[in-house]
């Protein structure tokens, strides 16, 4: 089996992509390394290699929660499989 995304705890809400070409449609598996268990679910976005997707439905106001950090909060709903990014997802710092 291969690895598609990491995350490091069961309990963050976004997993970081391994592998190039990841293509909305498709089925990944992600491996919660905390638990050394895996996840399998369809992306809804292109998703490039490092950046985020959302492991879990996230609405307006979340936190963002990557390697048990607090990475920021969600300003627009996200739903499961969906990229994270700079268009949905703010620092809390400003």
């Amino acid at each position: 089996m291969s690895i598609d995304f990491v995350v490091h705890d069961a309990d963050d809400s976004v997993g970081v992509a391994v592998v190039e070409g990841i293509q909305a449609g498709q089925t990944l598996t992600g491996w919660v390394m905390q638990q050394d268990q895996t996840i399998t679910f369809e992306v809804r976005d292109p998703i490039p290699i490092g950046h985020k997707l959302a492991i879990r439905d996230l609405a307006e106001g979340d936190t963002v929660i990557k390697y048990g950090v607090d990475i920021g909060r969600v300003v627009k709903p996200i739903n499961k499989g969906e990229h994270l990014h700079v268009h949905n997802v703010k620092t809390k710092r400003w």
